[in-house]
């Protein structure tokens, strides 16, 4: 085989490899999340809801926003106002970024729950939240779709009840396609960091 030939056939291979290489430098690096990505795992935002308003909505109401979708009831005695308060402190980090996030308070209580007290409730911590509610079915159906769920304590003293719930908070882009989820456990700068990522994505 003549030198010519040989030094293609043993080059070709090295070209090859190096385009290739070459090529996954062209691609960007995954975001650096410092929350749990759920991208694939979980569907996309869809509900048909009352807001606290009194108004029909629907997740398309909502696209072009950065949602942050919450499941609570205004009569939590913990959790809701400690996560609620939390994420205006989350709001008030990412200063004019947050005109382009939603937060959705859907309520696991919608017999007490009324628009009304739903409104009173989510502006008492932030303007950018939105309490949302519905008929019982309607509400199971939205948590069954995210994979939470929610339990009715009776009280001892038989004055009342209290509902047990999960306490995720699913974070959907701009176009609706579930990303994230964060819990309790994750920092106000964890969400700020990630929040800020996904709003400046424009995704």
């Amino acid at each position: 085989m003549k030198p010519s030939r040989l030094a293609a056939r043993l080059l070709l291979p090295l070209l090859l490899a190096t385009g290739l290489l070459l090529a996954g430098c062209g691609h960007k690096a995954p975001p650096p999340w410092q929350l749990t990505s759920i991208r694939g795992h979980m569907p996309d935002l869809a509900f048909k809801l009352t807001d606290d308003t009194g108004k029909t909505v629907t997740a398309a109401d909502f696209k072009g926003k950065v949602v942050l979708l919450y499941f609570g009831y205004t009569h939590c005695p913990d959790i809701c106002p400690l996560t609620m308060a939390h994420l205006h402190q989350v709001m008030q980090k990412l200063g004019k970024q947050a005109a382009d996030v939603r937060i959705l308070f859907v309520t696991v209580d919608p017999a007490r729950d009324t628009p009304q007290v739903l409104h009173d409730y989510v502006h008492a911590f932030d303007s950018h939240a939105i309490g949302l509610t519905g008929s019982p079915g309607d509400i199971e159906t939205v948590v069954k779709r995210y994979r939470a769920s929610f339990t009715r304590i009776p009280d001892k003293h038989d004055s009342g009840y209290e509902v047990s719930h999960s306490s995720g908070i699913y974070i959907f882009d701009r176009s609706g396609r579930a990303r994230l989820l964060a819990t309790p456990a994750n920092t106000q700068g964890q969400l700020v960091h990630d929040l800020s990522l996904l709003i400046g994505s424009g995704q």
